[in-house]
């Protein structure tokens, strides 16, 4: 392989790194399988872990137990102290610290040929900060539906890496399908998080629902009706609650919307919630991530957060919260409330929760078909098959140069 200063890679192969740059641990189960699988097998250059945070670099590091005898290598970016204060206070409006941290570390990536990512900011390497030579990968996270998944940014990777023919199929629509620049290869996330026995939060025998709201404001149930949903609960004496929000959710004092010109706050709960032993309330550990959640639970009550979809890998009820008063029905967008009722209120919603059981067979055709097409899962894990399109890429990478000289001979 041959770098950016035309110099050749010690034993010719790409060198290939993972880039985790979020506040959060949501991406990470995402790619980090396909890491863990690219280190098994490459014998030259060693594949190359990002990380800007050290919360980060522990999970990850707990989650290569899974993957003995995988040969990766930890890299921490870290910023000074100047920024990262400065970036305590910004990032509540952009992602300040994201973006420094790309900036002040753009050397670590200047030495590398792909850079697999789980998220788009990350494009900004190449568009604004001068590394032209570098290729991407992108591996998404989550398999959902919404419009801001296949924007024109969605559209700018080199490779990209998708779940099931559903994201091949909403990038061709938005004209932003490279056909020699994607492969379906499954959800790595299921390698880690989709097995075992179903968690046991509470000590009795009542069915448990999940509510999940997005972070959005204009997507979001949470900011109407969440404490709406909270109270019914709190008095119900026949279900259990599980509250488990995207993780951004309450990570922000405000959430704004430039789309629709509007800031809000989501708030804070009140103890009275926190202290119901049939309510439990996770705004962001590691249990929000890893699906115990999404295995836990009998019924999934939501908006628009594609855990809705982890969750129909084992298919139950679904119950959807419109608070918004949304044209869904022919939306592609909001594909995902095929797979129960949708309600705008929260009046007498455990009447509503009680019917979504009771239907749930009138769904289940619905949700086993979307998602076959949001997930093509076959008998290799689907890390492995990330694994393989990744090194066919750079294969592809690496013949490059000496075709280009065959035709300027």
């Amino acid at each position: 392989m041959v770098d950016a200063s035309g110099n050749s890679c010690p034993d010719g192969s790409a060198r290939i790194g993972f880039l985790f740059n979020h506040d959060h641990l949501h991406q990470i189960a995402h790619s980090a399988p396909i890491a863990f699988e690219l280190g098994l097998v490459r014998t030259g250059q060693p594949v190359v872990l990002l990380v800007s945070d050290p919360r980060q670099l522990d999970y990850l590091q707990r989650l290569a137990i899974a993957y003995p005898g995988t040969r990766v290598e930890y890299r921490l970016l870290s910023l000074g102290d100047r920024l990262r204060h400065l970036g305590q206070r910004l990032d509540r409006l952009l992602p300040f610290t994201r973006l420094m941290t790309l900036w002040q570390h753009r050397g670590a990536f200047r030495d590398l040929d792909v850079l697999v990512v789980p998220e788009k900011t990350s494009l900004i390497l190449r568009s604004r900060f001068g590394l032209k030579h570098l290729k991407f990968v992108h591996t998404r996270h989550g398999a959902g539906d919404r419009e801001v998944g296949f924007d024109r940014a969605s559209g700018q990777f080199d490779l990209v890496l998708m779940s099931g023919p559903k994201i091949r199929d909403r990038l061709r629509e938005a004209g932003l399908l490279r056909e020699d620049g994607h492969a379906i290869t499954g959800y790595p996330k299921f390698d880690l998080h989709a097995g075992g026995a179903r968690p046991k939060l509470f000590d009795n025998d009542r069915p448990t629902v999940l509510y999940n709201p997005h972070c959005s404001l204009s997507l979001s149930s949470w900011y109407t009706q969440g404490l709406q949903v909270l109270e019914a609960f709190r008095q119900s004496t026949r279900y259990n609650l599980i509250v488990a929000p995207h993780v951004m959710l309450f990570k922000k004092q405000f959430q704004v919307s430039l789309q629709h010109w509007r800031i809000d706050r989501p708030g804070d709960i009140p103890q009275r919630y926190r202290d119901c032993p049939h309510i439990h309330i996770d705004l962001g550990s590691e249990r929000s991530v890893d699906m115990s959640y999404t295995r836990a639970a009998d019924l999934y009550l939501g908006d628009a957060s594609s855990q809705v979809y982890e969750f129909l890998h084992q298919p139950r009820p679904c119950l959807f919260l419109d608070s918004h008063r949304s044209a869904w029905q022919q939306d592609p967008n909001y594909r995902h409330w095929t797979a129960g009722p949708v309600i705008a209120s929260t009046e007498d919603i455990e009447v509503a929760i009680d019917a979504a059981f009771a239907s749930h067979g009138d769904y289940l055709g619905t949700q086993r078909e979307l998602f076959r097409y949001s997930f093509d899962l076959g008998d290799r894990p689907s890390a492995q098959r990330g694994k393989d399109a990744i090194l066919a890429f750079a294969e592809r990478l690496m013949l490059r140069p000496s075709v280009d000289a065959r035709l300027t001979a």
